[in-house]
């Protein structure tokens, strides 16, 4: 099983530590070093500044937003970042949300799955460098009846296939995924329940398109904090546990809340998403169950962590990403290091 981290958000007020943070993955022999985007901090840029001061570590992007770019600039972007990274891109896209795509990017959130399929496929006809024609439900190039015309990518990626990953949530999306990507990117993982909650539809999309999970990356985010006290570390989540089960889409599109449901927490889900969504914040973060935060969290001593990262090894995860956490810089770098030690330990390195 291989290690990643990901910086989450830039212009947070961590920039300089993220940085750090990059540098130390790469000095490290971390895989893979992603960052994502919302409606603040563009990823392609972040993943640009981190690329040029690495040598080694892949950068990823978890994710590029689907609303916010033509599936040809998406590939665009993607080979330019390839080629200047030295063939260490990896592609991670996400259709966000009802209320990013619609309120921030002015497109109807409508047919997820086949929108993103199409996507792919012109994003990987374009990376092919094949002249440029599609017809679907959701895009036609060229446009019919104009001056268009077929046209090829100009900029040639390092790598005659660069990775693609989706970051999906929903039984259908996992399946999807399976069956289109090179890798799924999962949030709020918990080894005990991966199997039913992710890998088996991903197993399924595979099947789908004759192939098994060999060579799959299914690769999920989780934030790591190291300490003998497990429930204080814990606590420090449970605003960021509130914030996605709770607060994240609407009271009727929330994925995450629906992940949580389905891993057995329906009630406290429930409670969770009522307090947030009447602005009681402190009660939504008080709600969220213990073991939900342990579950999906890497807490506590290296010796415990060692122990989870062999149960996620078990479950089917390749590719496991860390958000170090902690109040300062060398707290960070130290659950950084704290990682490559626990995998050591559980044999997986």
């Amino acid at each position: 099983m291989r290690l990643g981290i990901n910086l989450g958000y830039w212009g947070a007020g961590m920039d300089g530590d993220n940085l750090a943070v990059a540098k130390e993955a790469d000095q490290l022999g971390y895989d893979v070093c992603w960052a994502a985007e919302a409606y603040g901090s563009d990823a392609p840029t972040v993943l640009t500044w981190v690329a040029a001061q690495t040598e080694r570590i892949d950068v990823g992007s978890a994710i590029m937003q689907i609303p916010a770019r033509q599936p040809a600039m998406t590939a665009m972007t993607a080979a330019t970042l390839d080629s200047l990274s030295g063939g260490r891109f990896r592609l991670g896209l996400g259709v966000s949300g009802p209320q990013v795509s619609e309120g921030w990017y002015g497109i109807k959130f409508d047919k997820p799955l086949s929108r993103t399929r199409e996507y792919v496929e012109i994003v990987r006809r374009a990376m092919s460098r094949e002249r440029l024609s599609y017809e679907g439900e959701h895009w036609t190039l060229p446009l019919p009846d104009g001056p268009g015309k077929p046209i090829k990518l100009t900029v040639h990626p390092q790598r005659e296939h660069i990775p693609l990953y989706i970051a999906a949530i929903g039984p259908k999306n996992l399946e999807q995924t399976g069956e289109i990507a090179d890798g799924a990117l999962l949030i709020f993982p918990a080894a005990e329940h991966l199997e039913d909650t992710a890998i088996k539809h991903l197993r399924a999309g595979r099947e789908k398109a004759g192939k098994t999970l060999e060579g799959f990356d299914v690769c999920p985010t989780l934030p790591l904090a190291i300490g003998d006290d497990v429930k204080g570390l814990a606590d420090m989540f449970r605003p960021y546990t509130a914030l996605y089960v709770g607060g994240m889409g609407s009271r009727k599109q929330n994925f995450y809340n629906q992940l949580a449901q389905r891993m057995g927490y329906e009630k406290e889900a429930a409670e969770i998403q009522d307090k947030y969504l009447s602005g009681d914040k402190e009660g939504a973060a008080a709600a969220v169950p213990h073991e939900l935060i342990d579950q999906t969290t890497l807490l506590g001593s290296v010796e415990r962590i060692a122990d989870r990262m062999q149960a996620y090894a078990a479950a089917g995860v390749t590719t496991l990403t860390l958000a170090p956490a902690g109040f300062t810089l060398d707290e960070r770098l130290a659950a950084l290091r704290a990682g490559t030690e626990a995998l050591e330990r559980a044999g997986l390195a």
